[in-house]
């Protein structure tokens, strides 16, 4: 890693740290549906300016007292909130785990908070953040509303909306026997957002022609 990068970063995206999240859920409900699964993917560029996936952190999650579990959500994603063999922690152990070297990123790339990437981001924020409040946990680095959204951004690049569309338009290999775990979908959508900022770069969208501080 060059001394430039943590400037680049901060530069890039306006002082806000992607860290890419996938969850996965027991429903659509944020506040009512369990939290079962969530991964993140953090992002860094290297000395020639790319962006890359970096860390990987993932955590299956015990549902919270009282949570609500969609048997239609577990038939879809495949999960048996029940099963001892996943290794389930609590969701605030989990994020609070999580937060740590997602902080520890931002503060080395001089960022001032981190921004959700997600494929319909506002779904995987919503649960965050639900999980965060039901937690208590006063140090979340993610902003609350803002998110950077593969699935709009992938509409714009690549005339795509599916992620497993997306990745093939962009030539990202995608098993869909493998869909649906948190990690996998946050790897491949990690890989789909580096494409897409580093295809605007290769076309010279970034740095902007002509650009000055005062700009």
């Amino acid at each position: 890693m060059s001394d430039g990068e943590p400037s680049l970063m901060k530069q890039r995206f306006r002082g806000y740290l992607p860290v890419v999240i996938d969850v996965e859920t027991a429903g659509f409900n944020a506040t009512t549906d369990a939290l079962l699964e969530i991964a993140a993917v953090t992002l860094e560029f290297d000395e020639q300016g790319w962006l890359h996936p970096a860390e990987r952190i993932h955590y299956h999650v015990d549902a919270f007292e009282g949570a609500n579990i969609e048997q239609a959500a577990i038939d879809f994603n495949g999960i048996d909130p029940h099963s001892p063999l996943r290794g389930a922690i609590p969701e605030g152990e989990a994020l609070k785990e999580m937060f740590k070297p997602i902080r520890k990123a931002q503060k080395d790339a001089g960022c001032q908070r981190s921004v959700l990437v997600g494929h319909n981001a506002t779904f995987d924020l919503g649960f965050l953040m639900a999980a965060a409040e039901r937690s208590n946990l006063k140090r979340n680095p993610f902003h609350p509303f803002v998110t950077f959204d593969t699935a709009a951004l992938a509409a714009l690049t690549l005339g795509q909306t599916v992620l497993i569309k997306a990745c093939q338009a962009a030539g990202i290999a995608f098993d869909s026997k493998q869909a649906h775990s948190a990690l996998y979908d946050t790897e491949r959508t990690a890989e789909l957002f580096c494409w897409m900022v580093n295809r605007y770069k290769n076309v010279g969208g970034w740095p902007l022609a002509g650009h000055t501080e005062k700009d």
